[in-house]
């Protein structure tokens, strides 16, 4: 794709354009794959298309110029854009469920931060930072790993404990979110890893950064606007969104197998690689394996997302199964990736081949805490009936 070609893109395109949209960007990021790992962050040509494209912003309100994109619909589009390149693949998800925050803020922070189509917003709500309550507002300091697409991001919603927050009963303080400015912190390069190398997701710190007080808020109290896609579980949504990335990841090795595979011959054989059973059964069990584990993140999306038009909260067993589907999504999808990688034999383990960036992509993507395998037991406590805080389901 030419760069005219990428200017022609709608922006803002409505749903049924908006997966075309992202498969356009899926081509440009398979193309600059490569380049786009060694500079451990998107091409500033990718980054333009995303922009352009509405993608990085999918999550935030109609009233802000954002697309308020239905899950499913935003996800597929991840999922797309992965299949291309997993790293871009990963900077959508993060940027659609960090912009998803923008209705938790008061009309004139959000106009402020993400008005007249503008702000980009990576996330890390883990609360790693501490803040002090100061007139108008907070002082902030802290240092937050893994911000994922930080280096194309305009601000960051970072997790922190408030001093003011802690109560006299000694119970644990509820985490806020603090909307701090890019340019109020310190990037560090700290994001040298096995794979997801291009998502440029670095550590930022933040040295007695002030944050005025309608730039904080805790997730805990949920959205100002009351709109379906604010009711479906934020929580589930940050876990689905890694999950959109490894599904289209295990696309995009199946399809580089299949591609090798047409005409590889291995040592000692006449047939290529595809002509043997043994491929085939394998190749057949990874499709299936692949299929079945993305109908069940679909489908548990889709019964969220009809609960979420009604205005009772999304049930616990809704939320379990959001949780449930995307940690078998990546989980099975790194499994395919290495059932590929092991068929393709010794062509896979140089660096100019697909299978080998496949391969660690889906595997750095285990490690996420969302859906490693830790992540089962919460919902397993609950599938046996035993005593759970859901609050973070």
């Amino acid at each position: 794709m030419n760069d005219a070609q990428l200017r022609q893109l709608p922006v803002h395109a409505e749903e049924n354009e908006i997966e075309q949209v992202a498969r356009e960007i899926s081509g440009l990021a398979r193309e600059q794959a490569a380049e786009t790992e060694r500079g451990r962050r998107l091409s500033e040509r990718l980054v333009a298309a995303l922009r352009d494209s509405g993608l990085l912003r999918a999550g935030a309100p109609l009233e802000v110029e954002g697309s308020e994109l239905a899950p499913s619909t935003a996800l597929r589009c991840a999922e797309e854009v992965a299949r291309g390149d997993a790293s871009a693949g990963w900077c959508v998800s993060i940027a659609i469920t960090s912009s998803l925050l923008a209705a938790y803020l008061p009309p004139d922070a959000r106009d402020e931060l993400f008005g007249g189509g503008k702000g980009i917003a990576a996330g890390v709500w883990a609360p790693r930072g501490k803040a002090r309550a100061v007139e108008g507002g907070v002082m902030v300091s802290g240092r937050w790993a893994f911000c994922s697409g930080i280096t194309h991001a305009d601000l960051l919603f970072a997790g922190c404990f408030i001093d003011s927050d802690a109560p006299a009963t000694g119970e644990r303080p509820v985490p806020s979110v603090v909307s701090v400015r890019k340019e109020d912190l310190e990037i560090l390069d700290t994001w040298h890893t096995l794979g997801l190398r291009g998502t440029g997701s670095h550590d930022a710190v933040a040295h007695e950064v002030f944050v005025p007080a309608a730039r904080v808020f805790s997730l805990f109290d949920g959205p100002l606007l009351d709109r379906p896609l604010y009711r479906f579980p934020i929580y589930g949504f940050f876990a689905l969104s890694i999950a959109a990335a490894a599904l289209g990841n295990a696309r995009a090795t199946i399809d580089a197998f299949v591609d090798l595979a047409a005409g590889k011959v291995g040592l000692g054989s006449h047939r290529t690689l595809a002509q043997r059973a043994p491929t085939q059964a394998a190749a057949a069990t990874a499709e299936a394996a692949l299929g079945a584990a993305r109908a069940l993140y679909y489908q548990s999306i889709e019964a969220a997302w009809r609960a979420a038009q009604r205005d009772e909260p999304v049930s616990v067993a809704l939320r379990n199964d959001l949780r449930l589907a995307a940690t078998h999504a990546v989980r099975t999808s790194a499994e395919v990736a290495r059932s590929m990688y092991d068929l393709a034999g010794g062509t896979a383990i140089y660096d100019q081949s697909p299978l080998q960036r496949h391969f660690r992509d889906a595997h750095t993507a285990t490690a996420h805490f969302q859906v490693n395998e830790a992540s089962r037991e919460l919902p397993g406590r609950i599938l046996l009936g035993q005593s759970v805080d859901a609050s973070m389901l």
